[in-house]
């Protein structure tokens, strides 16, 4: 196999890599081309495991730009989200099973809690499955300092991880009454499809108009939807899509994009709603409906 071919081989698990670290769709391309051209430029005869070597240089390169984003978004108007990967086709490249698991925006949202290399540690163990020697080298510490990163990182990520998980299916159909609902206007249907502690979280950016603080309760959630109908009434449309490799919503507001969607579901209800409306995060999504 050619230089070109193992690095077209393994490059949707870079980007995942890349992605999972950095939350936007532009670092993990600029992480995974420069992991190309290190690869390009190396003494690839000497290379053991290419395989093992691009994704240590990709974790790499994902925390030294993770380090220098997070300055940046210490002054981020509102709360960050990750820009949503958002497929209207079930069958596209990024729909393999290497960036489908894993990369919800609820699970991305809980990433944000912890270090660069935290996360680096974490997603190398528990979702990459590498052994703790691996992540030592990558990473450049002990076996047992990586323990304990992955440990704290675990204990964090459990507290506000879903327990259950859920069937696709039930969670496209709850989108689906609860899109039904939230397009007339209906508040009280929305609300009973809604946990009662229910948060929602949107990402504005200081670009739009959008909650500086973190909604809760189903009152005030099914409010946020019946409020936006009840502004522009008969212009909000909804249309399903995959976000982030799970059922969501894309929202039009007379006929252009307002946000994309993510949801997560426990027991039958929806718990948590992700918003994203900052406009530089849906450059990559339809901005009409059609």
């Amino acid at each position: 196999m050619t230089d070109t071919a193992i690095f077209s081989a393994l490059r949707a698990r870079l980007f995942a890599t890349a992605y999972r670290m950095l939350g936007t769709r532009a670092d993990a391309e600029d992480v995974v081309q420069d992991a190309w051209l290190r690869w390009h430029d190396s003494a690839r005869a000497e290379v053991q495991s290419p395989e093992a070597w691009l994704v240590t240089i990709t974790t790499r390169l994902a925390i030294d730009r993770l380090r220098a984003r997070l300055a940046e978004r210490a002054s981020y108007v509102g709360w960050w989200l990750p820009e949503p990967i958002v497929e209207l086709d079930q069958q596209t490249p990024e729909s393999s099973a290497e960036l489908a698991s894993e990369v919800s925006m609820a699970f991305l949202w809980v990433l944000q809690r912890l270090s660069p290399e935290e996360r680096a540690a974490f997603l190398m163990r528990q979702v990459f499955d590498h052994d703790y020697a691996d992540i030592a080298t990558m990473l450049g510490k002990s076996e047992a300092a990586c323990r304990q990163m992955v440990h704290r990182a675990q204990e964090r990520v459990q507290q506000q991880k879903p327990r259950f998980d859920v069937p696709k299916e039930q969670h496209h159909a709850l989108l689906g009454r609860f899109m039904a609902a939230a397009q007339i206007g209906d508040r009280a249907a929305m609300k009973a499809m809604l946990a009662d502690d229910v948060q929602l979280v949107a990402d504005g950016g200081g670009k739009v108009n959008s909650y500086l603080r973190v909604l809760h309760g189903a009152g005030r959630v099914a409010g946020s939807f019946w409020s936006l109908e009840n502004m522009y009434p008969q212009q909000v449309a909804y249309r399903q899509a995959r976000v982030n490799g799970e059922p969501g919503l894309l929202r039009y507001v007379d006929g252009k994009l307002e946000s994309a969607q993510a949801f997560r579901i426990e027991h039958g209800c929806i718990a948590a709603v992700f918003i994203v409306r900052n406009p530089d995060k849906l450059a990559g999504v339809p901005q009409t409906i059609f």
